[in-house]
Order: C-alpha cells, then sequence, then structure tokens
C-alpha cells in the first residue's frame, strides 16, 4: 500500500473575553419643602337691632287713664269750648231780650232753657276702643361682609439628583489562534 503524503493542517481559532459592569444610575428625588398659608377669611357683621314700638296712650285714655299734660290739654280745650258757647247763648239770649216789644216771654223761655239738663248720650262700645294700641315693628338688619383671603404658597422644590457610572465593556484574549501544519508520508531528501 502506498502511503500518500499528507498535509494535516489543525487550527484554532482566536477566542476573546468580554467583561462587562453594568452601567449604574442612582436617582433621587428631594421631598419639596412645603410652605403654604391659608389665613383665615375675615367676616364682619353689622346689625341694627330690631325695634318694637307700642304706643297705647289712646287706650288709656279711652279708660280715663290720662297723662297730666293731656289732662292740661283737654280741660283748656273745654274751658274754651265753654266760654265761647257762654259768650253765644248770652248774645242770643240778649237779641232776644232786645226784641222783647215783640211779644212772647223771653225771661221765661230762657229760665227754663238754663234750668234744663242736656240728655247724656250712651252707645255699646269697647273698652278700650279696638286697634287704639299701635303697634309698629322694625325688623332686625344684618349686613354681612365677606373678606376671602388667597393662600400663601412658597412652596420650594428640588430638583432631582443624578449619579450616573457608565458601563465598561473589557475585551480580552481568552485563547491565540493557533495554526499547525503537519506534513505526513513526506520524505524529503536532501
Amino acid at each position: 500500500m502506498m502511503k500518500l503524503p499528507q498535509i494535516r493542517m489543525q487550527s484554532q481559532q482566536a477566542l476573546i473575553s468580554l467583561q462587562t459592569r453594568n452601567a449604574i444610575m442612582e436617582q433621587q428625588q428631594p421631598a419639596a419643602q412645603l410652605d403654604i398659608q391659608q389665613p383665615p377669611a375675615e367676616m364682619t357683621i353689622d346689625r341694627t337691632p330690631s325695634k318694637l314700638t307700642i304706643d297705647q296712650s289712646a287706650a288709656r285714655e279711652a279708660i280715663d287713664l290720662k297723662s297730666i299734660a293731656k289732662r292740661i290739654e283737654e280741660f283748656a280745650e273745654n274751658g274754651r269750648q265753654d266760654w265761647l258757647q257762654g259768650i253765644a247763648r248770652r248774645t242770643q239770649e240778649g237779641e232776644e231780650l232786645l226784641k222783647i216789644e215783640n211779644g212772647g216771654n223771653p225771661i221765661a223761655n230762657q229760665a227754663k232753657q238754663v234750668s234744663e239738663r242736656s240728655e247724656k248720650q250712651f252707645n255699646i262700645g269697647f273698652v278700650p276702643p279696638l286697634f287704639s294700641v299701635k303697634l309698629h315693628y322694625e325688623p332686625t338688619k344684618l349686613d354681612i361682609n365677606w373678606n376671602v383671603n388667597k393662600v400663601i404658597n412658597n412652596t420650594k422644590i428640588n430638583k432631582p439628583t443624578l449619579d450616573y457610572t457608565p458601563g465598561e465593556v473589557e475585551v480580552g484574549l481568552r485563547q491565540k489562534e493557533s495554526l499547525q501544519i503537519d506534513y505526513v508520508n513526506v520524505n524529503f531528501q536532501a
């Protein structure tokens, strides 16, 4: 058997190694510094109190409970009216006596009129009369005013802090490439 010359090649590829370190990102958000103030609303109330007025002077006069001023006023008015009526009566009587020659008996007639009393008038009535008490009412008045104050907001926002470490990749040679060549069944004669 014949041995043929052969070339044997044995190769090995190069191998690389990769070592990676991941990127690191740290983020922090500091809390905001809150400073919020709400001044209270201001309310003012102006109040005029209610007022009830009761005038019962007419009712009191109807049951003869009059004030001294009212009595004096009535007495003065009654005296004036009586005085005027007296003047009118005496004037009329004087004129009748002046005309005595016309006949009649004016002295007897005048004496009869003076001696007679006038009839008293009486009628059914209510004491005190209806609606003699006067009422007047003024209701309470309210004036309410509001002053709403705005919110005071002095809040400070803090920016976020970022810390970033980039990732790294280290490339290395884990195995070198190699090529081995062998010659088999080759006789070299030199």
